[in-house]
């Protein structure tokens, strides 16, 4: 997931940035230090949002039929872990923000839109989450095979 987070929110921003023309980048090990440390984070944060699918997982199993229980439940899942995904976000913006002021102009925008299509999967990521959460349990079981016949 750590790929998708990270690929999504730089998606279309990675080319245009690599094309960086003016200022120069800071020193390799500046960069490379910044770079393993929101790498960290996404790391921390692709965790809690596992752990968020999980805790939804057990939610339904735990309701059961109680479709209320189960969206309340679920509700109260979401908001716990919103701080977190705007904490995200927000970190995201300021790791690659000051990139984006750093490119030529011509190419600020369509780095932008890409990078705002990647924040837009980012926040959807409960909503995402929830939605797998609840189409396994209301997926029919899988048909059990009997053994071959000896």
């Amino acid at each position: 997931m750590r790929s998708i987070l990270f690929a999504a929110a730089l998606m279309a921003a990675t080319p245009a940035l690599a094309q960086e023309a003016a200022p120069p980048p800071p020193p390799a090990s500046d960069t490379a230090a910044a770079e393993a440390a929101f790498e960290a984070r996404a790391e921390a944060f692709e965790g809690r949002i596992r752990q968020m699918g999980e805790e939804m997982g057990v939610a339904i199993a735990d309701a059961g039929p109680d479709l209320a229980k189960r969206d309340a439940d679920l509700d109260a899942i979401e908001a716990r872990y919103q701080p977190e995904i705007d904490a995200f976000i927000s970190d995201l913006e300021a790791f690659v923000g000051p990139q984006f002021a750093a490119l030529p102009a011509d190419q600020q925008a369509g780095a932008r839109t890409g990078f705002e299509a990647g924040m837009a999967q980012i926040r959807g990521l409960p909503a995402m989450m929830r939605a797998q959460a609840e189409q396994a349990a209301d997926a029919p079981p899988a048909p059990t095979t009997p053994p071959p016949a000896d």
